[in-house]
């Protein structure tokens, strides 16, 4: 089994990396491996076409793909699906092959535990008309955050990695990344207390269109594409 993690893909706009990373490979991966999109993806996107065409995509794809939300989803789409579980956390089932892990959760996939939180705030969104390529949504609600806590909780605090759209505080402040909202500031602070008081063996977030690793074990994609197909080589595979 193999876990592939990529940044942002917006819809088609930025998914030829995750086309040529898997161009000439569909005899070495299965639908046992996954790959794993840092938020906006645009499954659930503003453009019916592009939706299309982008779920055309990653239905071929050898892989399953599992994604968390960003800030560019059309999140009454995506919530209209049923709420499921799966490997241990609530999922929206997209497709057979095409599944969105939902904000605070842990799952545990054959032996590998992941704690997921979608979400953040949109600069743009001033140039966004609200219900059509905005969304309140974007930003989690105190329900959201209380049953991550809690669910990290039920885990004695301790997972293998923790997947984010925006990165916590600390480490958006190291990458030179100021709050412009309320909401961020309390969404970056959250994911700053998970942060301060959790174990984990790594952290990847999207959001910010670029490649960084923070801190050690904090790490930053967008062009990058990388695969940790054993836990033990995690922090070892170059961000470069």
């Amino acid at each position: 089994m193999s876990f592939i993690i990529s940044g942002d893909t917006h819809g088609t706009l930025d998914i030829k990396k995750v086309i040529d990373f898997f161009e000439g490979k569909d005899n070495e991966y299965t639908e046992d491996d996954y790959l794993i999109i840092l938020g906006d993806v645009g499954v659930c996107g503003f453009n019916p076409e592009e939706e299309k065409e982008t779920r055309r995509i990653l239905r071929e794809l050898p892989v399953t793909t599992l994604f968390i939300d960003g800030n560019h989803e059309h999140f009454w789409h995506l919530n209209s699906y049923p709420v499921e579980e799966w490997n241990g956390g609530k999922v929206h089932i997209i497709e057979r092959n095409i599944i969105h892990l939902m904000r605070g959760q842990v799952f545990d996939i054959d032996g590998t535990s992941f704690f997921t939180f979608g979400g953040a705030y949109s600069v743009d969104k001033w140039c966004r008309r609200e219900g059509i390529s905005w969304f309140r949504e974007e930003i989690p609600d105190r329900f959201e955050m209380e049953e991550g806590w809690l669910n990290l909780e039920k885990r004695n605090l301790k997972v293998d990695y923790i997947l984010s759209h925006t990165a916590p505080a600390d480490v958006a402040a190291e990458m030179c990344y100021g709050e412009m909202s309320d909401d961020e500031t309390a969404l970056r602070r959250y994911l700053q207390r998970v942060a301060d008081n959790s174990e984990f063996s790594a952290w990847y977030f999207g959001h910010f269109h670029e490649d960084r690793e923070v801190e050690d074990n904090f790490y930053c994609l967008f062009n990058n594409i990388v695969e940790i197909p054993l836990l033990s080589n995690a922090r070892n595979i170059p961000i470069a």
